[in-house]
């Protein structure tokens, strides 16, 4: 197996499941969600909660998540960032219509002094993402 880096969110506000789906609505991909109550947490207030989900594309993509245990001190989505990059433009600025929906634009997708376009927004869970298309190359 190769070693690969990928994100990993920690949701504090219990909506890992809701959060997931929808990045599988933008990605595709499989989702796999495991529940805490499918391990025999005893804890019926966290059972459904999500303590691992995977979401993996055809393409290489993938983003991890989970709801932590109460007795886990975590910060907000936002305490991280996750960068889209490449040159397919037409699938980027999709990715990126997707995620602003419901979000916020922080810096507008658009061509910066480095020649690619580039922009960040805060989807409807508050995590930060960052979009870069690359120029083609002469």
């Amino acid at each position: 197996m190769t070693v690969r880096l990928n994100p990993y969110i920690a949701f504090t506000d219990g909506n890992a499941r809701e959060a997931m789906e929808f990045y599988h609505s933008v990605f595709g991909g499989t989702l796999s969600l495991t529940t805490f109550g499918e391990f025999g947490a005893p804890d019926p207030a966290i059972a459904d909660k999500v303590m691992h989900a995977m979401l993996e594309t055809g393409d290489g993509l993938a983003l991890m998540a989970s709801d932590p245990p109460p007795d886990m001190a975590v910060s907000a989505g936002s305490s991280i960032s996750i960068s889209l990059s490449g040159d397919d433009a037409e699938r980027l600025r999709g990715y990126w219509a997707e995620l602003t929906d419901g979000g916020t634009v922080v810096v507008p997708l658009e061509k910066q002094m480095w020649g690619d376009e580039f922009g960040t927004c805060r989807d409807r869970f508050g995590v930060e993402w960052m979009v870069n298309i690359g120029s083609p190359q002469a």
